[in-house]
C-alpha cells in the first residue's frame, strides 16, 4: 500500500524535512505517524500524495511509482486516497449535504448516486441532525466529520489524516479516532499523523515515530533505527 525506501526531502535553502526514510505499510493497516511539531510528519504525509517532491529515494502509494509519477497522473493517485487535515477547508456557503455532494459531483456521479452516495456517508459520520447546517454553525468535531465523509467520497484505497484532531477536545478526539478505526475495519487503510500521546496509548496501534525529520522507531515490529 504504502513503500518508502531512502527517502530523503530537502527544501531550497538546505532545511531538511525528511532524512533517509523506509518503511512500508500494508493493506488494511491503522498506523498513527507521531512526533513533535517540525519532526516532519506533514511532510511525510504530503510526499505519499505529491504535494512535495522527493529529493532522493523511492515513494510508492497504492501500486503507483510516485517519485516518477507526471503532474498529469497526480490527480489519478489523489483518486485512490482521501485527505482529511487538521483545518476542514469546508466551503462556507454550502451545508454538510452539499460540501459531502459537492465532492461526488467532480467525481461525475449523476444525481441520484449522488443523492444516495451522500446519505450514506452522512449516516457512517453520524451527522443526521446536522445535514443543513452551514459550517460556521457545526462545531469543531463536527466540522471534521464532515471532512473524513467528503475524504471517502471516491471509495479511497488509503484515508491520510494529518494531525485531525489537532484543534478538538479530549473527548472528541477520542469521537474522531473510534470513527477511524469503524472505516479502517471496513476496510481502508488508515495513516493518521498527530502529536496527542494520549490518543496513541490508548489505542494499541502500529506507531510510526519522526524526529528531526529521521524516522526513529515502528513500535508495532518492536525495532528502533
Amino acid at each position: 500500500m504504502i513503500k518508502l525506501e531512502n527517502v530523503s526531502l530537502v527544501f531550497q535553502g538546505g532545511s531538511v524535512a525528511l532524512s533517509n526514510v523506509s518503511t512500508s505499510i500494508s493493506e488494511g493497516e491503522f498506523v498513527y505517524l507521531i512526533g513533535p511539531s517540525g519532526s516532519g510528519k506533514s511532510s511525510f504525509l504530503k510526499l505519499l500524495y505529491k504535494e512535495y517532491f522527493a529529493t532522493k529515494g523511492t515513494v510508492e502509494v497504492v501500486d503507483m511509482d510516485v517519485t516518477s509519477l507526471p503532474k498529469w497522473k497526480i490527480p489519478i493517485l489523489r483518486r485512490k486516497l482521501g485527505i482529511v487535515t487538521q483545518e476542514p477547508q469546508l466551503l462556507e456557503d454550502r451545508t454538510t449535504f452539499e460540501n459531502i455532494s459537492f465532492a461526488l459531483e467532480i467525481l461525475g456521479y449523476d444525481s441520484k448516486e449522488i443523492e444516495a452516495k451522500t446519505s450514506t456517508l452522512i449516516d457512517l459520520v453520524e451527522l443526521h441532525e446536522s445535514v443543513y447546517k452551514f459550517p460556521y454553525q457545526l462545531s469543531g468535531g463536527e466540522q471534521t466529520r464532515v471532512s473524513i465523509a467528503r475524504a471517502l467520497a471516491s471509495n479511497p484505497l488509503l484515508l491520510l489524516c494529518d494531525e485531525p484532531t489537532g484543534n478538538l477536545d479530549p473527548n472528541l478526539s477520542i469521537q474522531i479516532v473510534t470513527l477511524l478505526e469503524k472505516i479502517n475495519r471496513a476496510g481502508t487503510t488508515v495513516l493518521m499523523a498527530t502529536h496527542d500521546s494520549s490518543i496513541v496509548n490508548r489505542r494499541k496501534k502500529r506507531v510510526l515515530q519522526l524526529n528531526d525529520g529521521k524516522l526513529v522507531s515502528d513500535a508495532a515490529q518492536g525495532r528502533y533505527i
